[in-house]
């Protein structure tokens, strides 16, 4: 193991120490020993020696000096019994792992740990940890934490989100892994992916921030899923539908976030798609579907630039005449205005 990874697993064991015994040290509390049968721990350890003593670690662990850590370590579990049972062994094994960049067998290390000690002080920081290693899979740290290439580490994130998701239920763990998860699907543009996942998180928190932002994600996601008028518009159906829930129970943030820019887009793009079927009726000569293309969008869509064009290619139809040149200008005007994902 190098000096850096020494120093930073000595680091993360003295935090994960403070984290699991601080409360312990307060108050008489019990614990169920590997007999069965409950012990209290009493108050009666002096708790400002435990927490010289935890300071100590933390200044050799600052300092790097391993060996002195690890026999201060060995005392400290000497002097305060109701930490040095089998769950903490159990942890400080997964943890090593991770310290030492070990991350697939970590989170298995872990699992086994979450699955035996439930009850244990130490079950929330094993969740923290799964959490830190899931999100450096969304990263794509594959290659410098793994040095492999064949283990898919997007999956293998989104196996580790679930169960803490699972174990955590409600609480605000699980919420982070969930909001994770989503956020990571979204950066890798996997947006159907990330509106199931954003559509769970609104089902389990939706109220609050979480709500908030779970519902602008879903209209954000169906919209970028759009891939252009020759695929299904079902998505732009959605996404309105989100956008304008958005607006109507968050006015401001709307003006913030610039809904109505987004839902003219909308517009824009599923008057165009009908537009492209009308034109495809036109060329084959299809005259009176054509005709009920236009019309919808004229009647549907008015205020869009597909509207004009659709009225206008119904009276040059009449009279005969190319439409080609006018779309041409209407497709640059509308391309500058909202961008090559309109088309």
């Amino acid at each position: 193991m190098s000096k850096y990874r020494k120093i930073f697993a000595v680091v993360m064991l003295a935090v994960v120490l403070l984290l699991s015994v601080s409360s312990l040290v307060i108050s008489a509390t019990w614990r169920l020993e590997d007999g069965q049968n409950f012990k209290e721990m009493s108050s009666s350890q002096s708790s400002d020696k435990y927490i010289l003593a935890v300071a100590e670690l933390k200044k050799l662990a600052s300092n790097g000096q391993v060996e002195l850590f690890v026999e201060k370590l060995e005392k400290l579990k000497k002097d305060f019994p109701q930490i040095a049972g089998s769950d903490l062994d159990s942890f400080m094994q997964a943890e090593l792992l991770f310290c030492e960049g070990k991350f697939v067998k970590a989170v298995r290390a872990y699992d086994k740990f979450l699955e035996k000690f439930p009850e244990s002080e130490l079950y929330q920081p094993a969740l923290d940890r799964q959490l830190s290693i899931a999100t450096a899979f969304l990263g794509g740290e594959k290659k410098r934490i793994l040095g492999v290439f064949k283990i898919n580490t997007y999956a293998q994130a989104a196996k580790i989100i679930d169960r803490i998701v699972e174990r955590a239920g409600k609480s605000p763990i699980a919420s982070k892994a969930a909001l994770t998860l989503a956020n990571g699907y979204e950066a890798r543009g996997k947006f159907n992916k990330a509106y199931e996942q954003w559509s769970m998180i609104s089902s389990d928190w939706p109220a609050g921030q979480t709500g908030k932002d779970s519902l602008l994600a879903m209209g954000r996601c169906k919209h970028a899923a759009y891939k252009g008028p020759s695929w299904d518009d079902s998505g732009l159906v959605s996404a309105d539908s989100y956008y304008r829930n958005f607006k109507s129970r968050y006015p401001v943030a709307a003006e913030e976030f610039d809904i109505d820019s987004k839902l003219e887009q909308i517009n824009e793009q599923a008057a165009y798609k009908q537009l492209c079927i009308g034109q495809y009726y036109q060329k084959t000569g299809s005259v009176l579907s054509a005709n009920f293309y236009y019309e919808m969008i004229a009647n549907d869509w008015p205020g869009t630039a597909a509207a004009k064009i659709a009225k206008s290619a119904m009276t040059k139809m009449a009279n005969n005449q190319s439409v080609g040149k006018e779309e041409m200008t209407w497709k640059n005007s509308t391309l500058k205005k909202f961008g090559k994902l309109f088309l």
